[in-house]
């Protein structure tokens, strides 16, 4: 992505010394473009569980790179492999949700295993490491290009008005290395001059639709309107939505989709309203041993004051304002559960299937049971 005259990507190792990880601290946009330097496994641990970096691909690609600075920390230790155990523990405990994050920190456990020596391991956590943070970057790519096949062909009912995606949350290049997943086909269609407008839905209770969403969006030049999460049925309900694209934390192999809370709401609209309502993911969202969404997804349940209060810039600083009484207790779910029935499909690196199980195993025959 390009931001003033550089691109970027979300983490990448510092060119200069490559036991520093540099990412993209999301806090304090929209407002700062900050870039913060990580050097050890506890400093990655809490850039995830505080939200520094956010999003089903980056949060596994972070891990990657954390599971990376505990190999070259465990080298000076009395048990190399007792500190990965550590590490990965560490990591696994700070976002439930996200199953990218389990993923990536078995996948580097796996691969680690098989050095002989301490710079050997190292050296393999290093190329894996990478090889994730490429391989999201690549899966997105591939998500743009099968998606925008589906826009194309919403164009065509259409005449000169532009095609109308509404979209949750961000699962924009923000939420990845690079591309996004529900955003790299609204980037692909209008890369290719395909007149685009997205709805986005601001995202409480951290809006992460209005500040990062729409922050993404205007860097590209891609037109769009804030709207709030209540908005959406509205929207739908007129006919001035054509689909809806989200991404996913988590979903299981039958096609249950865990998302930012609300995004059930959106589902239950868009089926009311005869939209399409679908779901992009690379295939590391998938869970392959859950089957039942509501009753196995752990649900991540985070701090009341992120529902009580809210945070922006004023002045050029950053401020903090309380928007409910202070005695009043509060519940803060993180994400909630799309029942299959309610996906028109998903949109993935290998094209687009239905959301069923038949459907996901055909796309993906390694993972048959």
């Amino acid at each position: 992505m390009k931001v003033g005259t550089r691109y970027f990507r979300t983490i990448w190792l510092n060119p200069d010394n490559e036991s520093v990880v540099q990412l993209i601290d999301q806090r304090f946009l929209p407002a700062r473009f900050v870039i913060e330097e990580v050097r050890t496994v506890e400093e990655m641990a809490a850039a995830i569980r505080e939200m520094h970096v956010r999003g089903a691909g980056l949060i596994g690609a972070s891990a990657g790179f954390g599971m990376y600075l505990a190999a070259i920390e465990a080298v000076s230790r009395d048990s190399f492999d007792e500190h990965m155990a550590c590490a990965a523990m560490q990591l696994r405990e700070t976002r439930p949700t996200a199953v990218n994050l389990s993923w990536a920190i078995e996948r580097q456990l796996r691969s680690i295993e098989k050095g002989k020596t301490a710079k050997q391991k190292v050296a393999l956590a290093l190329r894996t490491a990478n090889l994730i943070a490429e391989e999201d970057a690549e899966h997105c790519r591939m998500i743009g290009q099968h998606g925008l096949k589906l826009l194309q062909e919403i164009a065509q009912s259409k005449t000169a008005e532009p095609i109308n995606v509404l979209t949750h949350c961000n699962a924009g290049w923000l939420a990845f290395v690079d591309y996004g997943s529900a955003t790299a086909p609204i980037y692909a269609a209008h890369d290719s001059g395909l007149p685009i407008h997205v709805w986005v839905a601001e995202t409480r209770p951290r809006n992460q639709g209005s500040k990062l969403t729409a922050w993404e969006l205007g860097e590209h030049g891609v037109p769009h309107t804030v709207v709030a999460d209540s908005a959406a049925g509205h929207l739908m309900q007129r006919g001035q939505v054509d689909l809806v694209i989200v991404g996913t934390d988590r979903t299981t192999y039958t096609g249950d989709v865990a998302n930012k809370i609300g995004t059930y709401l959106k589902a239950l609209a868009a089926k009311e309203s005869h939209i399409p309502f679908y779901v992009a993911l690379p295939s590391t969202s998938f869970d392959w041993n859950m089957r039942d969404g509501l009753k196995e997804i752990p649900i991540e349940q985070r701090g009341a004051d992120e529902i009580k209060h809210a945070d922006g810039w004023c002045h050029g600083q950053p401020v903090e304002v309380r928007i409910a009484p202070e005695g009043s207790p509060a519940a803060n779910f993180g994400f909630d559960v799309t029942p299959r029935r309610f996906v028109t499909g998903f949109i993935t690196e290998r094209g687009v299937c239905e959301a069923n199980e038949d459907a996901i195993r055909a796309l993906f025959p390694e993972h048959a049971p």
